[in-house]
């Protein structure tokens, strides 16, 4: 839909922010270890981290906007790849419990750091400091619509407690 200077600003915003954000997140796909493990899968192991806990199917179908049906061959292939690991709830001793475990969480770490590192490298390299001030900005402006979209209550910028880790720590 071209040109955008006919469309009012916040169509204009969103269009180009749409864009951006999907070639952003190609570029951050381009970056990641060729380790033969689906993005639903990594999506999956990154949800079983940032959650700090062990989930049931239910619970991390709900997070990942599946069904629970849907995640059951991605569960079986991550636990075949010993990237999670599944125990009975003591509580409920029908319910399965799933974890991520160290193969799994180093997958994501590793990702991470390539990524993080092309990344910095490329800012470092490429945008003067305001505009990397700006993309801070930015950033948390991103960060904020999607703690929105996602319904959680919005109290100010979001911190890095609030988004996760970014893999930095252990993920």
């Amino acid at each position: 839909m071209e040109p955008t200077e006919l469309l009012p600003p916040e169509i204009e915003a969103a269009i180009k922010i749409r864009r951006s954000v999907q070639r952003f997140a190609r570029q951050l796909r381009f970056r990641r270890l060729d380790s033969g493990v689906s993005g639903t899968k990594r999506s999956v192991l990154g949800s079983l981290f940032r959650s700090g806990k062990s989930l049931t199917v239910s619970e991390l179908a709900r997070m990942e906007r599946l069904q629970p049906q849907s995640l059951t061959r991605v569960i079986a292939e991550l636990e075949i790849a010993k990237m999670i690991e599944r125990t009975p709830d003591e509580i409920d001793r029908r319910q399965l419990l799933i974890s991520i475990t160290e193969t799994g969480r180093n997958l994501l770490i590793a990702d991470a750091q390539l990524q993080i590192e092309w990344l910095r490298a490329t800012v470092a390299e490429h945008l003067s400091r305001p505009e990397q001030q700006m993309l801070l900005v930015a950033a948390e402006l991103i960060e904020r619509i999607c703690d929105i979209s996602d319904g959680r209550e919005i109290t100010g910028s979001a911190t890095t407690e609030d988004r996760g880790s970014d893999f930095q720590k252990a993920d």
